[in-house]
């Protein structure tokens, strides 16, 4: 019995020493793993690698059985300071969705120092135009897709929605930032310095220089302790947009920092801060989707 004792207490060590070394060497990765466990087995990767340009592939996250009528659709655009991050790590930030009966696009996007600004917005407006192109064959409404991503990603999703020169005349349905990055010029931090200073005219790389009337809905969810991207970022992007008539939701959540708000997609951090729950009810609100 000793002995079953302390191989036991070895096997929790190891886990939970694993755990924690992986949380330490990457977050997401850690949730994702967790999630893979947590998750409703009919929750699954689709399609895996598909090249929708000539740099880049996606990932589709859906339900194993074929939907019977269309779903709408969100493309989720990963942080990481237009220098780091893989599709391949973020399946986590799918599966919520995917439950709540959406079907869920995890693109790649070009990277400093590969390409800078406008580059990983190209590669991120090629995303969403195959997705409108070719998601029908995966059960999804090609009229009904909607972009979010966390941080830098949440930046590209903001242009995509407010700039009508990415995608135009088949705007995306409504876009959810996560600590996104709106309003940063002029430029301070390092990534920002690296992946748009090039750029000849630094007022046309801030998602608040595009704010209009006619823009899709937008929802802003911020920390008020973010010290990566601060929340004045989401602060001036929400009353400029307001003030333009812009349809846009602010959902600061006290307390969270960077990454609190992407790792509450995950089931093991999803208690401490409503992201999903807010970010369902806005897209249902978006793309007329009623639940019983």
């Amino acid at each position: 019995m000793l002995t079953i004792l302390k191989w036991a207490g070895f096997v929790i060590a190891v886990v939970l020493a694993t755990g924690v070394g992986l949380f330490f060497y990457s977050p997401a990765l850690l949730v994702d793993t967790v999630d893979r466990i947590a998750s409703r087995a009919d929750v699954v990767k689709v399609a895996d690698g598909i090249a929708f340009d000539k740099h880049n592939k996606l990932d589709i996250w859906s339900t194993a059985a074929k939907p019977k009528t269309p779903k709408p659709v969100l493309v989720f655009f990963y942080g990481g300071g237009w220098a780091n991050g893989e599709r391949t790590e973020y399946s986590y930030a799918a599966r919520p969705f995917v439950e709540a009966g959406y079907i869920v696009v995890l693109p790649d996007y070009r990277k400093v120092p590969e390409v800078r600004f406008p580059g990983f917005v190209e590669d991120s407006a090629n995303a969403v135009k195959w997705v409108q192109a070719n998601i029908a064959k995966y059960g999804g409404d090609p009229a009904r897709v909607s972009v979010s991503g966390h941080s830098a990603g949440a930046y590209n999703a903001l242009m995509l929605a407010l700039d009508p020169q990415w995608l135009g005349d088949k705007p995306v349905t409504a876009a959810v930032s996560l600590a996104g990055a709106a309003d940063f010029y002029p430029f301070t931090s390092k990534r920002a310095i690296n992946a748009m200073s090039q750029f000849p005219d630094p007022k046309v790389t801030q998602p608040v220089s595009f704010v209009r009337k006619d823009a899709p809905p937008i929802l802003l969810i911020h920390g008020t302790d973010d010290t990566v991207v601060r929340i004045r970022n989401s602060n001036s992007l929400y009353a400029k947009q307001k003030a333009a008539g812009g349809d846009i939701t602010f959902r600061p959540q006290q307390g969270g920092s960077h990454n609190d708000l992407v790792l509450a997609l995950g089931t093991l951090f999803r208690g401490r801060y409503p992201v999903v729950a807010e970010t369902v009810k806005f897209l249902d609100r978006a793309n007329g989707v009623t639940r019983n």
